[in-house]
């Protein structure tokens, strides 16, 4: 963990820290302490690069509020169970060491226990100097020391006024009260240090006797003005420390409390409209400023502006400002070093490694956004990327399940369709082949016999290919592999398409040596019967069709050609001839190609276009297993 400041140093440390936490391969935090004091602009501008610079470097950015800087360092290393901690080196002379409280570095060191404290000196340059350090703390906190004088001078007329009816005892306590008091209002240690001094001074020299004089006669009364001082320094400085610990907590709580009530009203949104209206007027309201919420739309670097949270106008400028946070992933716009013209301040809503849209942040005239207020910003802004990733989500399993019910449905439907076309189709095959044969003596009568049995027997193969997808998309299909010779598949798919091939001439050429494989046989002549008739369907009358095998020992693998000479296929058709439903054929499903893939696939091999000059030519690949585990028959 790595204290950052506004210092220009704190951005040395950032860079050592990352490199430290990429040696050690570890996360790495970056903790801002909110002091709760405004900033000046300049330092105000320079903290938030140092905070973008450690996000931007993979850091955890963390803006944590708290008055003791050592203490919040701390308490929040003991939390996220860091091991180390580094801090800058102090510049300082010697003799304001002497005088000084003590150090931040001394305080790490003292409550540590077991974390690592690593103090890193800043780089060579020109000391700083205390005492015109001091003196700008000083004229920033001017009102305390004209508060704390103020108080002590009523105090001191009022002790004037008591004074001759109770003794000096009476404006010593006034004096006390004044100094507790003055802890409820003042944050300033000098402040506080200044009021003890001046009550102990003017109760010695107005009250205490002599009067007028320094000087204390009794060791009663000086024993009471030294302890008087103790006590009333002590006082006002925990008073003024319980004030401060009671608006931190009031402010810790009121940053819970509205992301409580944030995340509740987004968490209730029931589409994305509703969700992102509810989530920019909870942000609008609780920060107090104006607000633009986008997301990406289409393509192209596009957004889409949602809500406005209040007046918030988008010319040309905010829009490429908004488009380019979300391109980059980086706040962007007013407050930033990225295009700071712009009036608006642009922060990506970030879902682990998704931009899920824009937030556009405008605050009044003359107001900035401090460190607390930008890390508030961040979390509400990723809670909302989560709610819409989230909605994204439902969206999309909504629609998953709808396309699996109608998937199913369809299945469902082919399967017992097909099925009842089967017993038909086998009716009115038998009966044709019964006429046909008993009208020989009619030519007439035999050729529309034969007709009508060539449109069953496609049909029947039809119905055939609807059964094998719907086998292969219901995960049925369980391909028994044995041991084939593919010369004899290729004999059985010949005859099966003896009558559709009468008009192509089918040449095969199988080497001597053409190994076995180990293949479903039936499923292999099925995957020959599908191309060779859809290379006789998509061919001219005449074509040759050539069957091609060989072996490929280096690579494992037996493969097939199956060459037509027809018009071959268009090569902006060629990565989706393999997907159901695509075919150039009137009257065709389409469903040829697909039922070979699966067949293949299911037989561990595959199916491939193969580039040639003329025609078409698909290759089928199954591996190659050694001979010497072929059984002897």
């Amino acid at each position: 963990m790595v204290a950052v400041g506004p210092s220009p140093f704190s951005a040395r440390l950032v860079r050592w820290t990352r490199r430290m936490a990429y040696a050690l391969n570890a996360p790495w935090i970056a903790l801002s302490v909110d002091t709760g004091v405004p900033l000046p602009p300049e330092q105000q501008q320079r903290l938030d690069a140092n905070l973008e610079l450690a996000r931007r470097l993979g850091a955890e950015v963390i803006v944590m509020p708290g008055s003791d800087l050592a203490e919040t360092l701390l308490r929040m290393a003991f939390l996220r169970n860091v091991s180390q901690i580094v801090v800058g080196k102090p510049q300082e002379s010697y003799l304001w060491g002497l005088v000084r409280p003590i150090s931040l570095v001394d305080k790490l060191v003292k409550g540590s226990d077991q974390i690592d404290i690593y103090v890193v000196p800043a780089a060579s340059g020109p000391g700083r100097n205390r005492w015109k350090s001091w003196h700008r703390k000083t004229e920033k906190d001017g009102r305390d020391y004209w508060l704390a004088a103020g108080v002590t001078a009523a105090v001191t007329g009022a002790g004037l006024l008591v004074s001759a009816f109770t003794g000096y005892f009476a404006p010593g306590f006034l004096y006390l009260a004044g100094v507790v008091g003055l802890g409820f209002f003042i944050r300033s240690r000098w402040a506080m240090l200044l009021a003890a001094a001046l009550s102990v001074l003017l109760w010695n020299l107005l009250f205490i006797p002599p009067v007028m004089t320094f000087k204390i006669e009794r060791l009663e009364d000086a024993l009471m003005c030294f302890f008087f001082f103790l006590v009333a320094l002590s006082t006002g400085r925990l008073t003024s420390r319980l004030r401060i610990r009671e608006r931190e907590e009031r402010e810790r709580e009121k940053k819970t409390n509205a992301l409580f009530l944030y995340s509740q009203a987004i968490g209730s949104a029931s589409d994305v409209p509703s969700l992102i209206s509810v989530a920019a007027g909870q942000i609008s309201q609780i920060m107090g400023v104006r607000l633009a919420v986008m997301t990406p739309e289409g393509g192209g670097g596009k957004l889409r502006l949602w809500e406005t949270g209040g007046e918030y106008a988008m010319d040309e400028k905010e829009w490429s400002v908004a488009v380019w946070c979300m391109e980059h992933r980086r706040p962007a716009g007013r407050f930033t070093d990225t295009i700071p013209v712009a009036e608006g301040f642009y922060l990506p809503m970030m879902s682990g490694e998704r931009c899920m849209g824009v937030l556009g942040v405008r605050p009044g005239e003359g107001e900035c956004l401090t460190a607390g207020q930008k890390d508030l910003l961040e979390s509400m802004g990723a809670q909302l990327a989560m709610a819409l990733e989230r909605e994204e989500l439902r969206a999309e399993r909504a629609r998953t399940r709808l396309m699996e019910e109608s998937e199913k449905l369809h299945r469902s439907l082919l399967d017992s369709v097909s099925h009842e076309f089967k017993t038909p189709l086998a009716v009115i095959e038998g009966g044709c082949e019964k006429l046909a044969g008993r009208a020989a003596s009619a030519p007439e009568e035999r050729e529309e016999y034969g007709e009508i049995l060539l449109a069953a027997r496609r049909l029947r193969r039809l119905v055939k290919n609807l059964l094998d997808v719907s086998r292969l998309e219901s995960g049925a299909l369980k391909p028994k592999l044995d041991w084939c010779d593919l010369g004899d598949v290729i004999e059985g798919a010949l005859a099966a398409t003896r009558e559709t091939r009468r008009n192509h001439p089918v040449s095969v050429s199988l080497p001597p040596d053409y190994p076995l494989v180990k293949a479903d046989f039936s499923l292999m002549e099925q995957v020959l019967v599908n191309l060779l008739l859809n290379a006789c369907v998509h061919t001219p009358e005449g074509t040759s069709v050539t069957l091609q095998g060989g072996a490929d020992p280096v690579r494992g693998q037996v493969w097939l050609d199956i060459h037509d000479m027809g018009p071959g296929i268009p090569p902006e058709r060629a990565e989706t001839i393999f997907e159901r439903f695509r075919t150039t054929r009137p009257g065709g499903l389409g469903l040829g190609l697909p039922i070979v893939r699966g067949f293949m696939e299911a037989q561990r091999g595959a199916v491939s276009l193969v580039p040639v000059s003329a025609g078409t030519c698909f290759r089928l690949v199954l591996p190659l297993v050694e001979h010497d585990s072929v059984p002897e028959e």
